[in-house]
């Protein structure tokens, strides 16, 4: 696609600069064929994962509000009707990761004079990607207000952090040259979110999930470090950290990610955790397309062996869907129930995690 585009648009420019005799149209009708090159790009990408699905999102009219405003409306007891989204600077103090921004949501409870600790659900994004994805193409702030409105107020704080570094860089989530990601989201985060908005400890009543490179993210940081999350959502995750789209990847992650240390890949290789140790407690849910046929079908191998592993283990597979925020926000007001009453923030209710199936033996 990008080969056949970079051709079209090399032709583009011969033509104008053959047939446009006049300086500035020259310059005018070059920027045109870049230009339309480029819409080109952003429309196959968007064609592929839906990042943009409204007007609103294309035009940057959604985003995060002032962290200032929501500790100011906190301070005078001012509780939203709705949760708010807020931008906030998690530094990476011992990582040394130069993140961006995180998006933050925070429910109408944290606003409460009688404001209980609340816990933590972090939500991660894949590559290409942004900290707002989940607010945005996700939808996860419409999901959790509704979720709020039917528990008093009720939701986790949940935090949508960066783990890449800049829109289209890759770190799937270790510790590498590209950034030591693994140790800024399962240290330096927990250490920040607590600090700023006073929630629960890491443990058993934070969860981790996300969405493509996420999915994988929050499954592997799990079962690295099970003290620190308790829960984990895989929604259209690989097997593991891989350079690339699909899981052929694997001597080119070695050399990538490992410094080509087979030892580093297989101890961040979450088939091989979960074959090595059990983890009682943990819960974990994965959903998938099901015409994503690479990580539907890893899905078909983790899900097995987290259950083996002694893993509450969910699995669904939504028939027609594939590598898309169509899948990802749906598995995300899927889970959101089961998540919610795992970290402690309400009983458990049968028909609202009816979608919850163990996978097959």
């Amino acid at each position: 696609m990008r080969a056949v585009l970079l051709v079209l648009t090399l032709l583009g420019i011969g033509l104008a600069l053959r047939f446009v005799r006049r300086p500035v149209s020259v310059v005018l009708a070059v920027v045109l064929v870049l230009t339309l090159a480029l819409v080109d790009v952003a429309a196959a990408v968007n064609a592929s994962y839906r990042y943009l699905p409204t007007l609103g999102v294309a035009l940057g009219l959604g985003g995060a509000g002032d962290i200032r405003d929501a500790y100011a409306d906190r301070a005078r007891g001012r509780v939203p009707e709705n949760g708010l989204v807020v931008s906030a600077n998690l530094p990476g103090t011992r990582s040394g990761f130069a993140a961006r921004d995180a998006a933050v949501y925070l429910p109408p409870a944290w606003f409460g004079a009688d404001r209980p600790e609340l816990p933590v659900l972090v939500l991660l994004h894949g590559t290409p990607g942004d900290p707002t994805d989940w607010a945005d193409g996700g939808r996860a702030t419409s999901t959790l207000n509704a979720f709020a409105a039917q528990h008093g107020g009720l939701a986790p704080v949940v935090v949508m952090p960066d783990v890449n570094g800049d829109f289209t860089g890759d770190t799937e989530c270790v510790d590498s040259p590209d950034g030591n990601a693994e140790t800024y989201l399962t240290d330096d985060l927990p250490r920040a979110v607590q600090k700023q908005f006073s929630t629960r400890p890491p443990g058993r009543q934070w969860a981790i999930a996300g969405f493509s490179e996420g999915g994988m993210c929050a499954l592997l940081l799990t079962l690295r470090r099970p003290a620190t999350f308790g829960t984990f959502g895989d929604f259209s995750g690989l097997l593991g950290p891989r350079v690339g789209e699909t899981d052929a990847e694997v001597p080119a992650t070695v050399a990538q990610y490992f410094a080509g240390s087979e030892q580093e890949f297989v101890a961040h290789d979450p088939l091989t955790l979960l074959g090595a140790r059990r983890f009682p407690g943990t819960g974990g849910w994965f959903e998938v397309g099901g015409a994503d046929s690479d990580t539907a079908a890893a899905a078909t191998h983790l899900a097995p062996a987290a259950r083996e592993a002694g893993i509450e283990t969910c699995l669904v597979v939504l028939d027609g869907l594939g590598h898309s925020f169509e899948a990802w926000s749906a598995a995300f007001r899927d889970s959101l129930p089961w998540m919610a009453a795992r970290l402690g923030l309400v009983p458990r209710d049968p028909a609202a995690t009816a979608k919850c199936r163990p996978p097959p033996s």
